[in-house]
């Protein structure tokens, strides 16, 4: 069917109606007029797939990746880097005024300093029978060849082609294999593959005054020119007796929290991540900070303390069960949240707010540029 694509939504879909559907479609732009293939429908709603551009939208711009709309990466090229920033805000708007009942009308949003090559941790896919290695297809398991990746740091690049070279010798022990690789400040490399011999090298990045060693089996933010921005929207200002930094990863928040609160606790789920984190504060010789390695859940659940403020940086698939009605019976001064998920921050965010927080401030951060992705970091203080 024929359909105009009005604007773009959570997820980075393009909305559009056609006979009483209300109709998603991926890699378009506002005003696109398109013949388009519906591929699923559930009740009035379906998803559909571009046939052909009838008559390109005014925003519509060339991708600068050969791979795009193949890979099931980058979904945002086909946009300006301007348009793109414009449309991270209208998604963060669209679920908090959707999901949350939240209004505002204004959402600053901070660019990334490098549009491409910025990059600095992947996961890289491999079908060694077939001699591919690069990402999924979209919607799909099968392996697209990628051969150069215009978002990697040139580092990484070069790693990608280093593997890439390396697949006819026999170096996967398997056919299929998952590689991840990150660099840090400096531009070493580390990586790890369950089906490759080798050691998985430490690397550190330096942020907001501060040093963290991690490797690639640990989670760090993928755009390092943006971290001492996002851990200064998330911490500045605060200071008091005691912090608590939920899914504190290697310590990003903890240790400069340490700097200004007289105790801070982290809790992380991941064994490895909170090695590094008491390393990283060693290392940079805090004593008054502590990590349990122990799911937030969990540790919420048996624990009674206190805290001026509580810090929750959540993985994609969010906070879990009942953790915003713990923060809220506890009943911090402030509450900062730092979200890569839209939705889940609207859901928490009218949580937070029933619970009798207002927000102070809400920021988006731009660490995923050419994709639908944006971070936001949103500052609460108790009514």
């Amino acid at each position: 069917m024929e359909v105009t694509v009005e604007k773009i939504v959570p997820k980075g879909f393009g909305l559009a109606f056609a006979k009483d559907l209300t109709i998603f479609v991926p890699l378009s732009a506002p005003g696109d007029r398109l013949r388009v293939t519906l591929w699923e429908i559930k009740g009035r709603t379906a998803f559909a797939e571009i046939d052909e551009i009838i008559e390109s939208s005014p925003e519509r711009t060339s991708p600068p990746c050969k791979y795009f709309g193949i890979c099931g990466g980058c979904d945002f090229q086909q946009f300006s880097y301007q348009r793109q920033l414009a449309a991270k805000v209208e998604i963060i708007k669209d679920s908090l005024s959707r999901i949350g009942k939240i209004e505002m009308s204004e959402i600053p949003i901070i660019s990334s300093p490098k549009e491409h090559e910025y990059r600095t941790r992947a996961l890289w896919r491999v079908d060694a029978a077939a001699r591919k290695m690069g990402y999924y297809k979209r919607n799909s398991h099968d392996v697209v060849d990628v051969e150069h990746c215009p978002v990697l740091d040139p580092t990484l690049n070069a790693t990608l082609q280093q593997f890439r070279a390396e697949m006819n010798d026999g170096r996967f022990w398997s056919d299929k294999a998952a590689v991840e690789a990150a660099i840090g400040t400096n531009g070493e490399v580390s990586v790890y593959c369950a089906d490759i011999a080798g050691p998985v090298v430490d690397i550190s990045a330096a942020a907001a005054g501060e040093r963290f060693s991690f490797n690639a089996r640990t989670f760090f933010q993928g755009n390092l020119s943006l971290i001492d921005e996002l851990v200064d929207l998330a911490v500045n200002g605060s200071e008091g007796e005691h912090a608590l930094d939920l899914y504190s990863g290697v310590g990003l928040f903890s240790l400069p929290l340490a700097r200004n609160f007289k105790r801070v606790t982290g809790v992380e789920s991941n064994e490895r991540a909170v090695e590094y984190a008491r390393r990283n504060a060693s290392d940079a010789g805090l004593s008054n900070v502590e990590f349990h390695d122990k799911p937030v859940g969990k540790f919420l659940a048996e624990s009674d303390g206190k805290a001026d403020l509580v810090l929750l940086d959540p993985p994609r698939a969010g906070t879990e069960k009942f953790v915003i009605q713990r923060v809220i019976k506890m009943a911090p001064l402030e509450v900062s949240y730092v979200a890569c998920d839209p939705s889940i921050l609207a859901r928490d965010l009218r949580r937070l707010i029933d619970g009798g927080y207002k927000i102070e401030s809400l920021t988006a951060l731009d660490l995923f540029p050419q994709t639908h992705h944006v971070e936001a970091v949103a500052r609460l203080s108790r009514l």
